[in-house]
């Protein structure tokens, strides 16, 4: 053999390539991470599931295993999808069933199951011979129109069949049942939402493509656990909203019964196992970590859950119950937002992850359209050669009688009357029987219906607008079907050093400078004096600043401020700081979240709001223009650490008071230049947070609004009302006739040089104290009875003896039942202490 020609190990040896063993290793390890993450362990955004859950859903689709069918064993089940989709073991594939079975698992299960399917003590469902199961309706939604070329397919494992690559996705299902995973190098954990909050939000954005994160969360409140529970405070979810990343605290929901000796829990963090954490606590007990705690029982059943502690007859509840959150009623949530993006792994925001969903939507919808279009553009062609037959019907039977045979007649069809061959092959074959005018009839209804149809799916293709509104009905549809209640409420965050349990309940008066910085003091520091006092020192403010609010509030009330904005902030009066009456008080922006050119402009005591509310209770807040606003306190139940909006104000107007009200009262507005309007609070109809209000009185030019007070005739006698040079009177409720809204109003009270302009009005009763607070921080507190009682149109009575180019700059009133408990000395008392 010539030694020119390749010998077979020569060739084999050029076959082989050389590479360093770190560079095949490092590619291998990629392609294998690459095919986990894509292949196995991530949701795709678009329908917020794994290769395994919609490989499940779509082979029970195609079995026909519906929610309109009957149970299907779930080795069957597993059986087909691992024979036809999932070459993955069916251990892998019965275990992803029976969770999307589970209620305590999934938000809203896809699965509708029949059998032991487990349980949240960890039980593990029962073998796949031994259950049943069917698709849930709601998961229907996420296949509806996937036989309408709605989404690209691709080949099985083996390529006998085809399988979807997404599923069309009726609604968010990543955020509504959320998902977890463990990939290779990366992880991801998105929590469960209420389909409806979920729901609005989407269609916000359908409506608002600029809405920001904190707008959107004016609908998705946060996670909605299967399981209930609490989550701690809301600055996390907030957090995990805008970065796709985040830590929640959720806690169980427990009651305290003092009055028994126990501690009974009904809901658990989410993925929590019961019956480790009973005995988990049996162990603590035993090893006396918990103490206080002679027994421990779960009485749980089909209902819900219970585990009840019982307390032994010396031991504190409230801190066992510390005891058991640090160590066994609290859990921490991480959110890792991390879904794949054209098969890329990605952390999404919430808006990021609404948007992408909207993206894929808008194509399942465009598609579907297009698809039915020309469905329906072939229907409408058969339809106008079978009405064109029927308007020859003589000429057309005749011509088919003479042909010779099926082939014939259509070409006679096409040659003679110009069908198409479509429209030939239909007619060839008509029964006679269709050739009745009612037949006729029906044709020519089903070919209007067919048009009027394809000119709304031209408009739907056409124009953005109308694609998106089909998305919309379509999701408000699902909402409308599948919307329930939430089961996870949110709960102060109480873990801070300013425990609120640690915070003895007292009544406070609360200051506030021009330049925002406030600060506490006990009402104990007040006494009153009688009418016409200097008062003492009640803050020491730095040059150039002035005290613009002084108001009365319980240690534990909500307290909520209203900025120049018109943005609403909320938080405890214990958060501020308690000062002497020499302090000057701590910056507010230390507190609140404000803006550089953001000043508070009002402050209500509202200790309804974050908790249960009355319904009807409202916010009344009133404009220095003139303009008058109702808004229910539910409206401002969940306040953002960033506020949120509270009305609307046109340029150059502020906020000047604001009255908690309870839909039954008068509002009276007090104006500058003493004159007031007194009217139904029900001619302020309930508004929305961001309307701007109507007008409330016609002032005259120059005039400005000065205060507002809530009248309510059962309970108030006198209307009080206090000047700027310290001047003030009380006047009998029933001389402030009834009148219409945005009257100009009556006189209430002179001004003029000598009582200067109105600085508040206040409804009153017996009993009642005023607290006034001059611009240079003065305080005065005298009983209102000392205030003479005397008509309209007068001047009234000194009230606050003011230093020269001092004025008076805000009063409250303390209740009469307040006042009572906290004691009352005399004028002579309080000189004699040198307090004054």
């Amino acid at each position: 053999m010539s030694s020119d020609v390749p010998t077979p190990d020569d060739v084999q040896a050029a076959q082989i390539e050389t590479a360093r063993i770190e560079d095949e290793m490092e590619q291998s390890y990629i392609d294998y991470a690459m095919s986990v993450i894509a292949g196995r362990a991530l949701p795709d955004v678009r329908d917020g599931l794994k290769p395994v859950h919609r490989r499940i859903l779509y082979a029970m689709s195609e079995a026909s295993v519906t929610s309109r069918s009957a149970h299907r064993k779930s080795s069957s089940i597993v059986g087909e999808t691992m024979g036809d989709y999932h070459p993955h073991g069916d251990s892998a594939i019965y275990d992803t069933l029976a969770r999307m079975a589970q209620d305590f698992s999934m938000r809203y299960p896809l699965v509708d199951g029949q059998g032991n399917f487990g349980s949240v003590d960890g039980d593990p469902p029962a073998a796949m011979r031994y259950t049943e199961a069917r698709m849930a309706p709601i998961a229907e939604e996420l296949l509806a129109d996937i036989d309408r070329d709605t989404v690209d397919f691709q080949s099985n494992y083996d390529d006998r069949l085809e399988e979807p690559e997404v599923l069309p996705s009726a609604f968010p299902n990543l955020l509504v049942n959320g998902s977890s995973g463990i990939a290779v190098g990366m992880s991801t954990n998105i929590p469960p939402h209420n389909l409806g909050e979920v729901i609005d939000a989407t269609v916000e954005l359908i409506e608002n493509p600029e809405a920001t994160v904190e707008d959107l969360m004016e609908y998705v409140e946060g996670p909605d656990f299967p399981t209930g529970a609490n989550i701690v405070g809301r600055n996390t979810v907030h957090k995990a909203y805008k970065t796709g990343r985040g830590r929640l605290r959720v806690r169980a929901e427990f009651e305290v019964d003092e009055e028994n000796g126990r501690i009974i829990i009904t809901e658990l963090p989410f993925q929590q196992n019961k019956a480790r954490l009973v005995e988990r606590i049996a162990e603590d007990v035993t090893e006396g970590s918990i103490e206080g705690i002679r027994d421990l029982r779960d009485e749980s059943d089909r209902d819900g859950i219970r585990v009840v502690v019982e307390l032994k007859r010396d031991a504190m509840a409230e801190v066992v119950k510390n005891q058991l959150l640090e160590s066994h009623l609290e859990r921490t949530f991480g959110v890792i937002n991390l879904a794949l993006v054209d098969g890329q792994p990605r952390v999404l925001s919430l808006k990021e992850t609404l948007e992408y969903y909207l993206e894929h939507r808008r194509e399942v919808v465009r598609r579907r359209s297009e698809h039915e279009l020309a469905e329906r553009e072939d229907r409408a062609h058969i339809l106008e050669g079978r009405l064109r037959a029927l308007e020859h019907v003589d000429e057309v039977v005749e011509t088919i009688r003479e042909s010779e045979d099926r082939d014939a007649a259509k070409a006679d069809l096409e040659e003679t009357f110009g069908f198409t061959p479509e429209q030939a092959e239909h007619i060839v074959r008509m029964q006679l029987g269709s050739l009745t005018s009612m037949e006729t009839e029906e044709i020519e209804q089903e070919y209007s219906d067919v048009m009027e149809r394809i000119e709304r799916l031209e408009e739907i293709l056409d124009s953005q607008a109308e694609l998106d509104s089909v998305i919309e009905s379509e999701l408000l549809a699902i909402k409308d079907e599948y919307d329930d209640e939430r089961r996870t409420s949110f709960i102060e965050d109480s873990g801070t050093v300013t425990h609120e349990d640690l915070i003895p309940e007292e009544e406070c008066v609360v200051v506030m400078s021009e330049d925002d910085y406030i600060k506490r003091m006990s009402l104990e520091t007040f006494r009153a004096q009688n009418r016409g006092g200097k008062g003492i020192i009640g803050a020491d403010l730095k040059e150039g600043d002035r005290v613009s609010s002084v108001f009365l509030a319980n240690s534990h009330d909500y307290l909520l401020a209203i900025t120049n904005r018109g943005q609403i902030y909320q938080l405890k009066t214990y958060e501020i700081p308690e000062m002497s009456r020499t302090a000057r008080g701590k910056s507010a922006v230390n507190l609140l979240d404000l803006d550089d050119d953001e000043e508070i402009q009002a402050v209500v005591d509202c200790d309804r709001v974050g908790e249960d509310v009355d319904e009807e209770r409202y916010l009344t807040m009133v404009t220095r223009d003139g303009y008058i606003k109702r808004t229910s306190v539910e409206a401002f139940e969940n306040i953002r650490s960033t506020g949120i909006r509270a009305l609307r104000l046109e340029d150059g107007d502020e906020l000047v008071d604001v009255e908690e009200t309870d839909g039954d009262s008068d509002l009276v507005i007090g104006t500058a230049d003493g004159m007031a309007i007194r009217f139904d609070e029900d001619e302020v109809r309930p508004m929305g947070r961001s309307a701007r209000g109507v007008r409330g009185i016609d002032l005259r030019p120059g005039d400005r609004v000065a205060g507002l007070a809530a009248v309510d005739a059962d309970r108030h006698n006198w209307v009080l009302t206090v000047t700027e040079n310290g001047y003030g009177k009380r006047s009998d409720v029933e001389d402030y006739r009834v009148q219409s809204r945005n009257g100009k109003g009556l006189i209430d009270i002179k001004t003029g040089s000598r009582n200067g302009s109105v600085v508040a009005i206040e409804a009153v009763t017996h009993g009642d104290h005023l607290i006034a607070m001059s611009a240079d921080g003065q305080i005065v507190r005298t009983r209102v009875e000392d205030v003479s009682t005397v008509g309209r149109n007068t001047m009234g009575v000194i009230v606050m003896d003011l230093d020269p180019d001092d004025e008076v700059a805000c009063l409250d009133i303390v209740p009469a039942a307040i006042a009572e408990n906290d004691g009352d000395r005399s004028e002579a008392e309080t000189v004699e202490t040198g307090e004054e």
